[in-house]
């Protein structure tokens, strides 16, 4: 009995291991299959070599896990201590670093200067030395003393200790105290106490005001000089056909390039009127002294006798009554505006006879003993003046008494009109070559004519003084 229970034992437990055995051997087929499927072109000797446990893994397995040795093998690290070896290890290199820069300059440094320069290399050696091994002793003092030392991290070595910590931003930049609720703002340094929001207004508009002014007043004083100059007067001839049978006005060219050479304006100013007029207008010749900046009169036929109440010696002489009436009006309106006035050749008669002065009708008939003032070479004529002492031309001519200038005209000036001073004279016979004006601030008549002058020119007189010191007070006068 008992030995059929030990033999149906024996054959239950003969049973369970070939089932575990056979469970075994599915789990491992099942593996092999599987590592086939991921590796198919894989030998059968390599997946079944791969499916089996090797001996060796599993020691190592459990000497790693299970052993309880494994642990106490590892030996702690001291982090106070590796520094120190960092410290030495960085003294070191330093030493190799200096010994190879001194053998360097040995080799360039003369034989003078190495004893001294390895003196130095020396003691900066020894100085870097001891400031590592201080450094590294502080840090491994620090880090043994604290309880925190062997898990928090040092500061490098050689840092001040404020870069451990993070700035206080705050502190620097301390946040403005809140104003009470109800309080205003604080006025601001730059206002006096006495000022109101009305006062700082006010000075800013006065400010604006000004800086407006300020701008206007650069448009007007920059703008470009605008020069009128009179007319000459073509009058028509009986009988003639085309121009010669019309009016006409017309400048004479040289007079407007002098005047232009100054970088100005010139414009003719025609003669107004409504008698004998197809279109009537409303311009007058004020219009034109109001709106210009100046006046030139120009050179041309003769004064006629009729306008300094005299009779005329000759009956080719008549002059030109037209002409004459029309420039005095003109000279008149621009005296009256406080414009500068320059009269060249008939115009320095024309000035002399507008306050009342009177004229030689021609000067070799009327002076017999005077020079030769006109002749056929036109502009190529010309004789000496003279500037008397203490005159507007003296001043303006300082270092000329005595000056060449040409000569076209057979009038002069006979007796001066009032207000009037003598500014050039004839230096072989006295007849007078220039008056001025005294009670304007410009009104001068030169007899001869400055735009036949070239400026610069060696033996004529350069008369870019006058010319200059006219358009100046225009400039100046014309507000």
């Amino acid at each position: 009995m008992s030995d059929n229970k030990t033999s149906n034992d024996s054959s239950s437990t003969d049973a369970r291991r070939s089932g575990a055995d056979s469970s075994a051997a599915g789990h491992s087929q099942d593996e092999t299959r599987d590592r086939r499927s991921a590796n198919p072109t894989a030998p059968p000797e390599a997946a079944a070599a791969a499916s089996a446990p090797g001996p060796q893994a599993s020691a190592t397995e459990r000497a790693s896990t299970d052993a309880p040795s494994s642990a106490s093998n590892v030996e702690p690290v001291d982090p106070s201590q590796a520094r120190h070896d960092e410290a030495r290890q960085a003294t070191r290199e330093a030493r190799a670093s200096s010994a190879s820069a001194t053998a360097a300059q040995e080799a360039v440094v003369p034989e003078t200067r190495r004893a001294d320069s390895r003196a130095s290399l020396a003691q900066n050696l020894e100085t870097a030395t001891e400031a590592q091994a201080a450094s590294a002793a502080n840090s491994h003092s620090a880090s043994s003393d604290s309880p925190m030392g062997r898990t928090a991290s040092q500061p490098a070595v050689g840092l001040p200790p404020e870069f451990t910590a993070a700035p206080d931003f705050g502190k620097l930049n301390a946040p403005p105290l809140p104003l009470p609720e109800h309080a205003a703002p604080p006025q601001p340094a730059y206002l006096k106490q006495s000022d109101s929001a009305w006062s700082v207004f006010g000075r800013i508009i006065a400010a604006r005001a000004r800086q407006i002014f300020d701008r206007a007043g650069q448009r007007v004083t920059q703008r470009t000089l605008r020069i009128g100059v009179s007319a000459r007067i073509f009058h028509p001839e009986p009988g003639a056909r085309g121009l010669r049978g019309k009016t006409l006005q017309y400048l004479e060219e040289s007079i407007a390039h002098w005047v232009m050479s100054r970088d100005v304006l010139v414009f003719m100013i025609p003669t107004v009127g409504n008698q004998g007029m197809l279109h009537t207008s409303n311009i007058r010749l004020r219009d034109y002294a109001k709106h210009l900046d100046g006046l030139l009169l120009q050179g041309g036929a003769d004064v006629s006798p009729q306008s300094y109440e005299e009779v005329t010696t000759r009956p080719e002489w008549p002059g030109d009554r037209v002409r004459d009436m029309y420039e005095l009006e003109l000279l008149h309106e621009f005296i009256e505006s406080g414009k500068p006035v320059l009269g060249v050749c008939r115009g320095c008669q024309l000035i002399n006879v507008a306050f009342g002065g009177t004229l030689y009708g021609d000067i070799a008939t009327d002076v017999p003993t005077a020079g030769i003032h006109v002749n056929e070479q036109y502009d190529q004529h010309r004789h000496s003046i003279r500037f008397p002492d203490g005159s507007t031309l003296a001043n303006m001519f300082p270092h000329q008494r005595e000056a060449i200038v040409n000569s076209i005209h057979h009038q002069a000036v006979k007796t001066v009109g009032r207000d009037l001073n003598i500014e050039a004279v004839s230096a072989s016979d006295g007849i007078i070559e220039a008056v001025r004006y005294r009670k304007a601030p410009f009104v001068v008549g030169v007899q001869w004519h400055p735009e036949f002058h070239r400026a610069g020119g060696a033996e004529l007189l350069d008369c870019t003084p006058l010319l200059d010191t006219f358009l100046r007070v225009a400039r100046e006068t014309r507000f």
